[in-house]
């Protein structure tokens, strides 16, 4: 399938690794010149030349936080005029909910739903000027089915979900289409932190926390960064001009639900 998107060009925020670099990746495949952003110097050249090499498509690198204003004002300069934006940004960390503050609240918020409008506001009028563009968020299968000890992710992701079912309606007339991609767990460092928790905690191996996770996805499996990158590939895709304001779950069968 030809996904029409040979020459475009593409900003994938915290794209050194994990579901991002799947992202980059399965863009870079189709042909599509990236701009890569993440915090870590080192990660993030390294999966820059990798991409080069196998794909020969141009790539920008910019080491910023995105979920800040200046990263976020860094990577726009960089990054110049574009036809596709996947949002990424690491969740906050789990807890209680009586021991969150307001504080916590606005960390979460900026990090998960203010910085990828701020993105989207400052993207969308070039993507609608040209006729063209795709936004793909990725944000977390707890949009659908929250998760009791990530409250402040269920609330900032959830925030973001309302935001792109009213914008994509708005701006989809202009050819430009925003939709979410929500992942359960794949196989990457994030699996990896979870899992070491729950050895450290329950005192098993790695194997058995990763078996016992297992059990509780219908696939049987953790999903892989690549067809989580095959899945935004197709959303960023010519094919997928009449695909707006939608919620992808990728998540193996885990949350249960009719709709």
């Amino acid at each position: 399938m030809d996904m029409g998107l040979t020459g475009k060009r593409a900003l994938v925020c915290a794209s050194s690794k994990g579901l991002g670099l799947g992202c980059a990746r399965a863009l870079a495949a189709e042909g599509v010149d990236l701009v890569m952003n993440a915090r870590g110097q080192d990660a993030l050249d390294a999966a820059a030349e990798t991409i080069r090499a196998e794909f020969g498509v141009d790539v920008t690198t910019i080491v910023a936080d995105i979920t800040t204003e200046a990263g976020q004002a860094a990577v726009l300069e960089a990054a110049g005029d574009l036809d596709i934006l996947v949002t990424n940004a690491g969740g906050p960390p789990p807890g209680l909910w009586s021991d969150w503050s307001r504080d916590d609240f606005i960390k979460a918020l900026d990090a998960n739903m203010l910085a990828p409008i701020a993105l989207m506001k400052a993207m969308l009028p070039g993507m609608m000027a040209r006729g063209w563009g795709r936004v793909v968020n990725i944000t977390s299968q707890s949009v659908k089915a929250p998760i009791p000890a990530l409250g402040l992710s269920n609330a900032a992701r959830t925030g973001l979900t309302g935001y792109v079912a009213g914008t994509a309606r708005q701006v989809a007339g202009k050819g430009v289409t925003i939709n979410n991609l929500l992942p359960g767990i794949h196989a990457t460092d994030r699996a990896v932190q979870l899992d070491t928790g729950v050895t450290q905690a329950q005192g098993i191996t790695m194997q058995e926390a990763r078996e016992r996770r297992y059990a509780t996805i219908p696939a049987g499996r953790y999903g892989t960064a690549d067809e989580f990158g095959a899945a935004c590939a197709f959303l960023c895709s010519q094919h997928a001009g009449f695909i707006v304001g939608q919620n992808l779950l990728l998540d193996g069968g885990s949350v249960s639900a009719t709709l």
